[in-house]
């Protein structure tokens, strides 16, 4: 999940490339098999056709190398899988493991981060389906080394299995930085307690269950800490023999650490400035919700097979009725388990992840197509994303395509009543005009062109972004707001020129 609110801009300037950067100009890309030509000229648009968020009506969509992209944002390797036609089309490796290192294979391992999330929801289920688990009931009937810890918001309103998966239990801890090599390991009962070593805070109730949707990590550590007491297994067994192996996930594992013997495999993270990760990955005990390690070809294994329980033709983990209340939106569209979009006719379902030095992002149409993109760089969201959006184009999906604006035409004088600094909770705002041309930039950021759609209206190319400018009772203009999707920051004026 990405939180609110302090990167506002996608920055447009290009980086000055570090000599360890140019490794990635040439990109190591591995399939499985070779490809047929046609997918292979697929697969070449879409490396070097990369898009921004937001296009211009009338006029070509500006593209982007993947080469360029992943230099810029300090991301040495990339991994995608795409899902067509029921099967895994293709997967690719660019770029490398590490800097100087080995290509990017398709068994490459990355961590999936968040995105173990989903795939522990189909163990969960499986128990429902067992009849071993009820959604409904309190979660702490099953709990036997540790309890949710009642209070006022617990008294009437227990914590339930279903609200654990749909993040509207009303606990606490939205997600985990994992361990250093060098850093002592907490128990599952020491993270769940906020007890040191423990580096994230105690997992309890503060918002009365099934009120609010709120993303909480700490909702599947409890889950986890169910599933071993309901099992008597270690959690990475228990999901080895329950969803792994009968999906045939063969290179994933929720072991935490990653055996010694398989690092060979793994692509190594690395900060966003392009220096790696001190000691290497980090441990996550909580691998219920951070702990997957897998490939993109892996995760479409997933997708495929939530589609084929869907579709009535596998019941591999679940059965059809179980993926159809799976893929049923509650609050915030959130299912059990993956977050869901989309039209009535187009239904999907995502989840994005986000370790220490890992990004990825999976979508999957329930009927249809799917990508797995998986990087090993803090900078890597950025990279998915166009990714993402050039996968869309070429298959012509319906979602995640840029945004189309129109340019209107409007007297650049306009523009000099705009001009000043806005202050807002995240910064100042400074609004120049340049020209005939519009710019804003929040303190530290590159300065962005915005253009008109209205008199008042603006948009970015950026990002999915607009800017509207607001006027007092005077006619004048006092304030800003940048608002992007869910989300709308307001800058009242400090400066009037």
């Amino acid at each position: 999940m990405v939180s609110a609110r302090k990167d506002l801009f996608v920055p447009t300037s290009v980086l000055l490339r570090s000599l360890q950067a140019a490794t990635l100009i040439t990109l190591a890309g591995a399939a499985l098999a070779q490809a047929p030509a046609s997918i292979e000229d697929q697969i070449e648009r879409i490396q070097n056709g990369l898009l921004r968020p937001v296009a211009i009506k009338g006029e070509p969509f500006p593209t982007l190398k993947l080469a360029d992209e992943m230099a810029k944002m300090h991301v040495p390797g990339v991994s995608v899988a795409v899902i067509h036609g029921g099967k895994i089309e293709w997967a690719r490796g660019f770029g490398v493991r590490s800097i100087g290192g080995a290509a990017v294979k398709p068994d490459t391992l990355f961590q999936a981060a968040s995105i173990s999330k989903p795939v522990t929801a189909l163990a969960v289920l499986r128990f429902v389906e067992s009849g071993r688990i009820n959604l409904d009931a309190d979660v702490n009937q099953y709990l036997k080394s540790w309890q949710v810890p009642g209070n006022s918001f617990t008294q009437t309103t227990k914590v339930t299995v279903r609200e654990l998966l749909t993040h509207t239990a009303g606990l606490t801890v939205h997600g985990f930085a994992g361990y250093a090599s060098t850093t002592p390991l907490p128990s599952l009962l020491q993270v769940l307690n906020g007890e040191k070593p423990a580096n994230s805070d105690a997992i309890r109730v503060d918002v009365k269950p099934g009120t609010v949707w709120r993303y909480s990590g700490g909702g599947y550590v409890v889950l986890q800490q169910m599933l071993e007491d309901l099992s008597g297994e270690p959690f990475p067994k228990l999901m080895h023999d329950t969803v792994l192996v009968p999906i045939r996930m063969a290179h994933s594992t929720y072991e935490q650490p990653l055996p010694k013997s398989r690092m060979a495999e793994v692509a190594l993270p690395y900060r966003g400035d392009g220096k790696p990760l001190e000691g290497g990955p980090h441990t996550y005990p909580e691998m219920a919700p951070a702990g997957l390690w897998t490939t993109p070809s892996d995760l479409a294994r997933y997708a495929l097979e939530v589609q084929r329980a869907l579709a009535g033709t596998s019941k591999l983990v679940l059965s059809k009725a179980m993926v159809q209340q799976m893929l049923t939106p509650g609050l915030n569209d959130w299912g059990l388990g993956p977050e869901l979009g989309g039209s009535s006719e187009h239904r999907y379902f995502t989840h994005g992840g986000g370790n220490e030095g890992y990004r990825c992002q999976l979508v999957a149409y329930n009927q249809g197509d799917g990508v797995v993109i998986m990087t090993n760089g803090d900078g890597g969201g950025a990279v998915a994303g166009e990714m993402l959006r050039s996968v869309a184009h070429e298959y012509g999906w319906p979602d995640f395509q840029p945004k189309l604006h129109s340019i209107s035409k409007v007297d650049p004088k306009i523009f000099d009543s705009f001009a000043g600094q806005y202050q807002s909770e995240f910064g100042l705002f400074t609004v120049t005009r340049e020209g005939d041309e519009l710019f804003v930039q929040l303190a530290g950021r590159p300065k962005i062109r915005l253009y008109p759609e209205s008199d008042r209206e603006y948009f970015l190319t950026a990002a999915d972004a607009t800017v509207t400018f607001e006027v007092d009772s005077q006619g004048k203009t006092d304030q800003l707001t940048y608002h992007e999707p869910g989300n709308n920051l307001p800058a009242k004026r400090v400066a009037i020129k």
